[in-house]
């Protein structure tokens, strides 16, 4: 079962709205913003930055699936799609987008709530395995560094780095970022 998620709502039509806000509050989730359209869905969740966003294919200004597309480049949150439409060319768009989720109207709670889960644990999953390809691209450029300049082989040098790191108790992310930061300056 989802822990209480901060929740963003998008969709043109007022009344759906209303009936995604009782049903996710009954759950015991929060509602922090609403939008009419696309373009207010990416302003709210840039600012508010919610937990999970469930919007519209179909929305004026900005379609749902551009929104998308903006708010999963941005990391914000995970995007559960909603549609009246279930054709091949939308449910494409939405994966291209970056959606994590996607149901057809009418939504029924049995539907939403196990599609909700899945699509959080997912992005949970990129979210750690963004972080974790990041971090290696880090200890690796820092190691370079330290071979360029030590004449170290690329184990001593993330051997030297894991014991300065448990000496300083630091961790290695912010170490290879203080060690890419001093050759930085020194290059100036």
């Amino acid at each position: 079962m989802l822990n209480k998620l901060r929740i963003l709502l998008a969709d043109d039509e007022a009344i759906l709205r209303l009936d995604l806000r009782e049903m996710l509050a009954d759950a015991g989730h929060d509602i922090v913003g609403e939008a009419a359209n696309g373009q207010e869905a990416v302003k709210l969740a840039k600012e508010l930055k919610p937990d999970f966003i469930i919007m519209d294919v179909k929305m004026p200004i900005m379609d749902g699936i551009t929104a998308a597309k903006i708010i999963a480049a941005d990391n914000i949150a995970p995007v559960l799609l909603l549609t009246a439409y279930s054709q091949q060319d939308i449910v494409e768009q939405a994966s291209d987008a970056g959606v994590i989720a996607y149901l057809v109207k009418p939504v029924r709670e049995e539907q939403l709530f196990p599609a909700m889960e899945i699509a959080a644990k997912r992005f949970q999953e990129m979210h750690k395995l963004n972080e974790s390809l990041e971090n290696r691209k880090l200890l690796d450029r820092a190691k370079g560094i330290l071979m360029a300049a030590h004449g170290m082989t690329e184990q001593e040098a993330y051997r030297k780095m894991q014991q300065f790191s448990m000496a300083k108790r630091i961790s290695l992310k912010e170490l290879a970022e203080s060690i890419i930061a001093a050759a930085a300056k020194r290059q100036q």
